[in-house]
């Protein structure tokens, strides 16, 4: 399973135009483009930071995508106001039980295998553990021994009761995996529409 995601680093006074354009245009297209198991859509209301990130059954499919979804993607840009970067990931640890209300990211470099295993053993067992957790997933970019955490909880209070015990486990999977952390940040999930497998 693949992943790409568009982050938008906005205009706040254009956040709601932007998740009534995801909802209304974008998830529609990627509902009838082969091979897409998605879209889930995180906003900074405050800042205007943006991350909408699409799923797929396979690195031909996502990238077979591309062409068409480039104009959405920069109109994306425009109704946010805002710059835009795209990435492509592969998806190495997905587990839901819930799609929850807001997410925290955790972006970690270093030996990705490392960093997967630490990931699946050391701390999922811990996050099922906490309350209000929803979903975890792990997102790998290779080529920059790149990875990119995702946690999602069921309330802001939940969330913000788990910040110490999630540093620690940043702190624990960059050590493992002979890296450091890169960035925290903490949004609303405003969008969630996956059917990507639990993959364990």
């Amino acid at each position: 399973m693949y992943a790409r995601s568009s982050t938008f680093h906005g205009k706040p006074d254009n956040i709601d135009a932007g998740i009534r354009f995801v909802q209304d245009e974008v998830a529609p297209r990627l509902d009838a483009t082969e091979g897409c198991r998605g879209l889930s859509l995180l906003v900074d209301r405050e800042t205007g930071y943006c991350i909408a990130t699409s799923s797929w059954d396979s690195e031909e499919a996502m990238a077979a995508s591309d062409e068409l979804l480039r104009s959405l993607r920069d109109r994306g840009k425009d109704i946010l106001g805002a710059s835009l970067q795209v990435d492509s990931w592969e998806i190495t640890v997905m587990h839901r039980n819930q799609h929850g209300e807001c997410c925290r990211v955790s972006w970690i470099e270093g030996d990705l295998d490392t960093m997967a295993e630490t990931f699946r053993v050391g701390i999922m067992p811990q996050l099922e553990e906490l309350d209000g957790f929803c979903s975890a997933s792990l997102l790998v970019d290779r080529s920059a021994r790149l990875g990119c955490a995702t946690t999602a909880w069921e309330s802001r209070a939940a969330m913000e009761a788990s910040r110490s015990m999630a540093h620690d486990m940043r702190a624990r999977a960059a050590s493992d995996a002979d890296g450091m952390i890169v960035e925290v940040h903490e949004f609303d999930l405003a969008y969630a529409h996956l059917h990507v497998p639990e993959m364990a």
